[in-house]
């Protein structure tokens, strides 16, 4: 399959463009849509392409049940319930407009996971450009026709799921209208073990289904991100806060205003290395040609004096013959006087 290029709000998405970077706000907002805006103006600060947000309510996600099959058990939220999570992690629906208006104001594309048609559908009446879907969202296929139908180009996190859900999920999304779509290679852990990112699996994404292919980080730093666009990734998707210190549900593993510049530089440079197959010669590399060695008389050779290895080296610069000629220069005679220093050259030669 061929992967083309795709086109989200305006912005060409493809291995010819820079990687697109999405800022991810999830719940870092603290219960503080004043914090929320605060965040957006440091996202949009730091160059990303995209700021991302996550629309839904604690009980459209779940419900509020003490019972053990709605307790968190290990990892960040050890011990905690999905709905008390979700209830402080929450970006309130009334909030959306606000953040939307705000992220246009500063020039940058605001996106969101909808996690029901409710949110999908207040998503759409904001003009929302994209729509994610989450890693964990990825097998409600209904969800996933729905959003479809608005569409959008679509962006699907892959953690936890095997390449036939991803499969079912992808065809799900081409059969309900989405022609633009993103793959998003993910880890579904908070945060990600690095050696447990595998980003080897892009290129093979982008082989499997012909899609642009990305990475959704939750490794901490910005390494993975960054080989990840050796890769071939052309979408980079990382949690963002105004400081780890601020505490907030994901913050451990989210990236503070300075470290996210240097993730989109990074990345962006990262891409700029990647360049073509190339043997040729490079602009910034012909000024330098004339360092590379070759046969100098390192003596002063008389006419008619043999050329040796103690009156011929192979040196810098590179004004003269090759230094793969030694074996033929040496035994040779000079045809002239040659003063040492001076490079040699066949019509010196006998």
């Amino acid at each position: 399959m061929t992967t083309q290029p795709i086109t989200i709000d305006g912005r060409t998405v493809g291995p010819d463009s820079p990687p697109y970077i999405i800022c991810e706000l999830s719940g870092n907002h603290n219960g503080s849509l004043e914090r929320a805006l605060e965040l957006v103006d440091a996202a949009a600060d730091t160059g990303c392409d995209a700021i991302k947000i996550q629309t839904y309510t604690p009980d459209t996600m779940t419900i509020d049940s003490d019972l053990p099959d709605f307790r968190i058990s290990g990892g960040l939220w050890d011990g905690r319930t999905l709905y008390d999570l979700y209830r402080e992690a929450h970006t309130p629906f009334e909030w959306h407009a606000a953040l939307f208006a705000r992220a246009r104001e500063r020039g940058v594309t605001m996106l969101s996971t909808p996690f029901d048609e409710t949110a999908a559908d207040l998503l759409e009446s904001l003009d929302c450009p994209v729509y994610k879907i989450a890693s964990f969202e990825v097998t409600d296929l209904p969800l996933i026709a729905y959003v479809a139908r608005k569409r959008r180009p679509m962006i699907m996190s892959t953690g936890l799921a095997d390449l036939g859900e991803i499969e079912r999920a992808v065809a799900t999304a081409r059969e309900n209208g989405c022609d633009d779509l993103v793959l998003l290679h993910c880890i579904s852990s908070y945060p990600a073990p690095t050696d447990q990112a595998n980003i080897r699996t892009i290129p093979h994404l982008a082989k499997a289904f012909g899609v642009q292919v990305g990475l959704s980080d939750h490794t901490h730093g910005t390494a993975t991100s960054v080989a990840a666009i050796a890769l071939g990734a052309t979408v980079i998707e990382k949690h963002f806060t105004l400081a780890r210190a601020d505490g907030g549900p994901d913050a451990a593993f989210s990236l503070e205003p300075d470290e996210f510049r240097q993730l989109t530089r990074d990345c962006r440079d990262a891409w700029r290395s990647l360049g073509d197959v190339s043997y040729r010669l490079k602009p910034a590399e012909k000024q330098n040609v004339v360092f590379r060695r070759s046969l100098y008389a390192v003596q002063d050779i008389a006419a008619g004096e043999a050329l040796s290895a103690a009156n011929v080296r192979s040196i810098r610069p590179g004004h003269g013959l090759a230094p793969r000629y030694f074996p033929d220069v040496v035994g040779k005679h000079a045809r002239v006087s040659i003063a040492r220093g001076t490079p040699l050259a066949w019509h010196l030669l006998d």
